[in-house]
């Protein structure tokens, strides 16, 4: 009894709710809780995961077991002061939602997939599906929210897949592409119970109203797009938080009121995953890594196949390409500005273009000044990116942070022209060296505002 009393202390300690205490004890039992309520007292552990297209010597520490691109690391450095993570070498992310590396088996032997991120701010999981997309695969990014499309079109940009498309639109616009997803991921927004322990300040939002509140909103989001997937389609459903009724009941509704049936995957023991029926559940006192949840359904009932009504959006194409990019692209531009598309998504984003919000469709290139291009930002951080084809700088870390804060940077030895900016062999964005000067071309909104030293 003393030794349950303490962990009851603990839990007091960051002021857990008392419904929440007594929500948790009776899904854990006593014996777990005492357990769980001691693990949100340590700290949260840090992890990141590599892009695997961008060449990275990965730092020391332990992997994530179930992600063969994630790392623990040591201690929490400040992440903002490396300009590695500007670069999109890595992404920071709890690594109980990289397991969705392990749902990626499911599709791992097949081509041609369309993927939907539905509510993919900040990008976590999205740069992550980006890593795991089949070949000659199309993945579409989706934010509601205004505020938070940018972070979104930031962290993509930078993990530099050309094979994504962003877009802005509520759930219930992808209703019209009929059956056009082979997979889609709703990570749904949800009373953020396993991030408690990461941000204490959410505790005090909690509320069985709150949840209530949640479950109704995560409904609504997959009815509305479920059209969208197609029969035998995959939805993904996650969610970062504990109860019941925003999980397991949520994958209840969906199994029997629009037409699911459950996929399980294989699990190593030692992973500690706790595994159900209707799910995989992640709990910090028993695997390394914040409060999650993922069920994995299959589509089952007849949809009608998509048809076309009326003339696809046109593009125009240039006649001739920047030879800027490495690989078989199509170059179109619209107000100036030039995107390379891979060729076999040029239906697929004509398509999108007319049904949804596109905000950024593949890799954006430059920009139409006269008979001059300008490369974009965006072009410095893609896979796609011919390095050979600009002059360029190799900078300490101190002229790195300076570029990233869009301070001038000066070029004596380079040529009067557009200069790659590059740290540790690795671009960061352009200038265009004037010779006495440069104009620092990173995105005002990018920019560092940390104070340096």
């Amino acid at each position: 009894m003393k030794k349950q009393e303490n962990y009851c202390t603990f839990a007091a300690m960051i002021n857990l709710p008392e419904k929440f205490k007594t929500q948790m004890q009776n899904l854990l039992g006593k014996t777990a809780w005492n357990d769980f309520a001691e693990a949100l007292q340590q700290p949260a552990p840090v992890s990141i995961r590599y892009n695997r297209y961008k060449n990275a010597t990965p730092q020391d520490g332990d992997d994530v077991a179930w992600c063969n691109a994630g790392k623990y690391l040591a201690q929490r450095p400040v992440f903002t002061l490396d300009p590695l993570l500007h670069a999109g070498i890595y992404y920071v992310q709890e690594a109980s939602s990289m397991f969705l590396e392990q749902v990626a088996a499911l599709w791992r032997e097949k081509t041609d997939l369309r993927i939907l991120d539905l509510c993919a701010s900040p990008g976590g999981k999205s740069t992550h599906l980006a890593d795991l997309l089949p070949a000659d695969s199309l993945l579409v990014s989706n934010e509601t929210v205004n505020s938070r499309r940018g972070p979104l079109i930031e962290n993509l940009t930078k993990w530099g897949n050309p094979n994504v498309v962003i877009t802005h639109n509520a759930a219930e616009d992808f209703s019209t592409l009929t059956g056009f997803f082979d997979v889609m991921l709703v990570d749904a927004p949800c009373s953020g119970e396993g991030m408690f322990r990461k941000d204490p300040a959410s505790i005090g939002e909690w509320s069985e109203e709150q949840i209530r509140r949640c479950v109704e909103r995560q409904r609504h989001i997959v009815a509305s797009a479920w059209d969208a997937l197609a029969d035998g389609g995959l939805l993904l459903y996650s969610t970062c938080t504990y109860n019941r009724e925003e999980n397991e009941d949520n994958v209840c509704w969906i199994l029997e009121h629009l037409g699911a049936e459950m996929v399980t995957l294989p699990l190593c023991d030692e992973w500690n995953i706790t595994a159900n029926e209707y799910g995989y559940r992640f709990f910090p006192h028993k695997t390394k890594g914040e409060g999650f949840f993922i069920s994995i359904m299959r589509k089952r009932n007849p949809t009608q196949v998509i048809k076309q009504e009326g003339k696809l959006p046109r593009f125009n194409v240039l006649n001739c390409s920047p030879e800027w990019v490495r690989g078989n692209f199509i170059f179109v531009y619209e107000d100036n500005a030039i995107q390379a598309f891979p060729p076999a998504f040029m239906q697929d984003i004509a398509l999108l273009k007319q049904h949804l919000w596109v905000a950024q469709a593949g890799t954006p290139i430059g920009e139409l000044k006269g008979e001059d291009i300008a490369p974009s930002a965006a072009l410095a951080f893609s896979t796609a990116l011919y390095c050979d084809s600009f002059p360029c700088e190799e900078v300490d870390l101190n002229t790195a942070l300076r570029f990233l804060r869009r301070d001038a940077i000066t070029l004596t030895q380079q040529p009067r022209d557009y200069i790659l900016i590059r740290y540790q062999n690795v671009p960061l964005g352009f200038v265009k060296n004037l010779g006495v000067r440069s104009n620092n071309l990173y995105p005002p909104n990018w920019r560092i505002r940390m104070h340096i030293c």
